[in-house]
């Protein structure tokens, strides 16, 4: 497998597992629990958290890495004393089973897409990926629907993992890392907005760049900025290839087309944002 098929397989993946953060089913769970639902945030930072146990906001910033350090404080700061991590996680897997059976006809190819997503899953590697091993480590659902999604799960943090290792290595911090992406087109500075960094500290960012030759005076990145965004992309898609080679080039194939229904489902339901800060669809 070439590793830019990997990003062909995370653009398929990425909204199967985001569903999790927009379903008014997991919202409903999350609620129950003593979570507001608006902003989506009060429930989106235990959600995505709680592999790592009751995880401080100091560890949540470092390994979720975007996200501005005043903000994970904030929505974090009674997170595990409103609900615990093991009931956060009960609730997640019971509000993404609720939102998929709603959406899907769960007949036909699920439990095969399921067995396909968990072999790829359990060949994808950890070490060095707190979020990669801490969803890993979790115990497998008994039902394709779960199974599927958590699948999809761990094999958006192991590519995510690996994206923070090669934005360390090409030397950029999380906010510049926002504003260089938003220079190659990725996304409108403003929906960047969305990971709490002030004007300040991104206009400082962007200073930095233009020190470096990465980012042209309109906010535009010039050919070094380009190629360096290239370079972190396909490092990441390296690091995330080792899954499909494991699993192989005709049950990788297989997979795509059975994840097929599952993407319009979780697309068609108009509940993802149109614009995201991944980039997907545009990179």
């Amino acid at each position: 497998m070439e590793p830019k098929e990997a990003r062909g397989l995370w653009h398929l993946l990425e909204p199967v597992h985001a569903l999790v953060y927009y379903a008014p089913e997991v919202a409903a769970a999350t609620a129950a629990l003593g979570y507001a639902a608006e902003p989506r945030w009060p429930g989106y930072f235990p959600l995505r958290a709680a592999p790592l146990g009751a995880a401080s906001p100091e560890l949540v910033t470092a390994v979720f890495y975007s996200f501005a350090p005043d903000m994970v404080a904030a929505y974090l700061a009674d997170a595990w004393t409103t609900a615990s991590p093991a009931d956060v996680l009960e609730a997640r897997l019971r509000g993404v089973r609720a939102a998929y059976r709603r959406l899907l006809d769960t007949t036909g190819g699920l439990t095969e897409a399921a067995d396909l997503a968990r072999a790829a899953a359990e060949q994808a590697l950890v070490a060095g990926r707190a979020l990669a091993a801490a969803n890993a480590a979790l115990p497998w659902p008994d039902d394709p629907i779960a199974t599927l999604w958590q699948a999809a799960t761990i094999l958006r943090e192991q590519r995510g993992d690996g994206h923070v290792a090669a934005l360390l290595t090409e030397g950029l911090d999380p906010v510049e890392a926002l504003v260089s992406f938003a220079s190659v087109g990725a996304a409108p500075a403003g929906v960047f907005a969305s990971r709490g960094w002030t004007d300040e500290e991104w206009d400082a960012a962007a200073v930095r760049l233009r020190d470096r030759g990465l980012l042209a005076a309109d906010g535009i990145a010039t050919e070094a900025g380009r190629a360096l965004r290239a370079a972190v992309e396909d490092r990441t898609d390296a690091l995330a290839a080792e899954p499909w080679k494991a699993l192989g080039p005709s049950r990788t194939a297989r997979l795509a087309d059975l994840l097929g229904p599952v993407w319009v489902a979780a697309v068609g339901s108009g509940l993802l944002p149109a614009e995201n800060t991944l980039g997907i669809g545009k990179i």
